[in-house]
């Protein structure tokens, strides 16, 4: 594997690449802020530097490059592989439900392998961010895919504004799009890291009644009482105060089957909460809060998952992918997380990511839930030597 930074260049409005071979890359990842990639000239320069890769990208508010964070940015990397290959399956939100948008890219991405391709070794997901429910459409790809099959990825942001994202598969970026790479091969390895660092306070509650990812009742009393409880004063700024006390909810039949939720809206009349993933019934429920030291001793957990040994340090390709939540919750602190995870995974690794709307990582077994909020999730692929 050979990866390539582009570097986006304001002033010119154009993505270039300094380096010899770019043009020979088979695949690229881009992210943004929207501002930018709505410009034709984001993807046109990517084409034109890399003229036969698929290029798939996002909207951000805060973009990852390296071991630094930049609001307002944008970022790239070509990828070339040696021993693998990749495929893009793309799917239209509109008219669908999420898990059938997450079964028919399945459907595309298993149907026939790339020529030579082999086996399908993992999956990176790249979807709209305002317009599923990640939950389900991870589920539809999941089930498609085969439990075995890691999957990586997030949902596209738009920063703070939560007013539109935009998804670029092979074509300019636009609203209400899914797209998914396929990336084959015996010798790939994809390895997949995903933690918090929220600290988990106040008694456990179980979840009494939902649906999808609204919120009725915990332990048979209003869902949203409990929340104002524990917050006091900071109940007034809801949803926003949320973003600073998320919920982990756990698989009684697995406890390591668990997610954190955030709220994204509160409904005071009828006294409940809608999260950015689903609320299954009969999970327990558990609030949390956290401090910048905390959420990057997370970061690092996230990247220990994923260290390759001294002597197996090959050229990795690393996607970071953080959510929102934690970069307004850290402020000026964010770039710790970053920095940590950079040091860890070590100069061998190329990396790049974004903050997004749901962070998505699965651990390739059956029965776990892979869309997470208010996580670092890391997804790292390489090709054995």
């Amino acid at each position: 594997m050979k990866t390539w930074a582009l570097e986006w260049r304001g002033a010119d409005q154009a993505f270039t690449c300094a380096q010899d071979g770019c043009a020979e890359a088979d695949l690229v990842l881009f992210f943004g802020a929207r501002g930018i990639l709505a410009r034709p000239s984001a993807f046109e320069t990517l084409r034109a530097a890399c003229p036969s890769a698929l290029i798939v990208g996002c909207t951000t508010g805060t973009i990852i490059a390296g071991d630094a964070i930049e609001d307002d940015g944008a970022s790239a990397v070509a990828v070339k592989l040696e021993r693998s290959q990749v495929r893009l399956a793309s799917v239209e939100i509109a008219g669908k439900t999420s898990e059938a948008v997450g079964a028919e890219l399945a459907r595309m991405l298993t149907d026939a392998s790339p020529a030579g391709g082999g086996r399908l070794a993992a999956v990176l997901i790249i979807s709209d961010g305002l317009n599923v429910n990640g939950s389900a459409l991870v589920g539809g790809l999941q089930a498609g895919v085969g439990a075995g099959v890691p999957i990586g990825g997030g949902l596209a942001a738009d920063g703070a504004a939560f007013e539109k994202t935009l998804v670029a598969a092979n074509g300019q970026p636009r609203e209400n799009l899914v797209a998914a790479i396929g990336f084959y091969g015996d010798g790939l390895e994809a390895r997949m890291g995903v933690a918090h660092g929220w600290e988990r306070f106040g008694p456990p509650r179980r979840i009494t009644k939902a649906a999808g990812a609204v919120l009725f009742e915990m332990d048979g009393k209003p869902a949203l009482d409990l929340y104002e409880k524990y917050l006091g004063e900071e109940a007034a700024q809801l949803p926003a105060s949320a973003l600073l006390y998320p919920l982990l909810i756990s698989n009684p039949a697995d406890e390591s089957d668990q997610v954190v939720r955030t709220i994204l809206a509160v409904d005071h009349e009828a006294r409940t909460m809608t999260f950015a993933g689903d609320m299954p019934e009969g999970w327990t429920a558990k609030l949390m809060r956290g401090a910048a030291d905390s959420l990057t001793q997370g970061a690092l957990d996230a990247a220990d998952m994923v260290r390759a040994e001294a002597a197996d340090a090959s050229e990795t390709l690393a996607l970071l992918v953080s959510c929102v939540g934690r970069r307004l919750a850290m402020g000026q602190r964010t770039g710790d997380e970053v920095e940590a995870v950079s040091e860890v995974l070590g100069p061998a690794a190329r990396r790049i990511g974004f903050y997004s709307y749901g962070e998505v990582v699965t651990p390739g077994v059956a029965g776990h839930c892979g869309l997470h909020n208010q996580t670092m999730t890391l997804m790292t692929l390489r090709e054995a030597a």
